[in-house]
């Protein structure tokens, strides 16, 4: 079941790269009272992921702090050394996106938005979706119809349906 608006985002442990090496980060301490966007994406380096669902979220970063927004974070079918690659390459970690990787989609899965297509070499992986959290509850959802594109999960859409609220 996929999740949606009024849902607890499911708890888990996913993984971020820090000065000292990868390290575990529990979700309840990223989502307990706190608004979060929170963004997920195919992979690291993939097509639309890199020119357009991430590069969205670098564009309006200061626009969810303005908004009130505690943290913005990135989650990803990907190790955290990738992720880490990804982010200075990108320039997430610059304006302060917080990439997560989900290693062994265990939250993917629990979100219900992991898919596989082995004709292009993603196994495992998350659909393209980007959501609004407060206190770990959904308040905005927003799931890419067509995977290839980032139109309703860009940084630009969700904050126009936080600011709607």
């Amino acid at each position: 079941m996929t999740i949606s608006v009024g849902d607890s985002l499911p708890l888990g442990t996913v993984l971020e790269m820090t000065d000292d090496g990868p390290a575990p980060v529990e979700l309840e301490a990223v989502l307990k009272g706190r608004k979060v966007a929170l963004f997920g994406l195919p992979g690291a380096f993939t097509g639309p992921c890199s020119t357009a669902h991430l590069p969205s979220f670098i564009r309006t970063k200061a626009q969810f702090d303005e908004a009130g927004i505690d943290e913005v974070v990135c989650v990803a079918v990907n190790d955290p050394f990738v992720l880490n690659a990804w982010a200075k390459d990108s320039g997430a970690d610059k304006v302060g996106i917080r990439m997560l990787g989900d290693a062994e989609c265990k939250f993917i899965k629990a979100l219900g938005l992991d898919f596989t297509a082995p004709p292009i070499g993603l196994i495992n992986r998350s659909s393209r979706f980007a959501l609004y959290a407060e206190d770990g509850v959904v308040k905005v959802f927003h799931l890419e119809e067509d995977g290839g594109q980032c139109t309703v999960s860009s940084g630009e859409s969700l904050l126009e349906a936080i600011k709607a609220l």
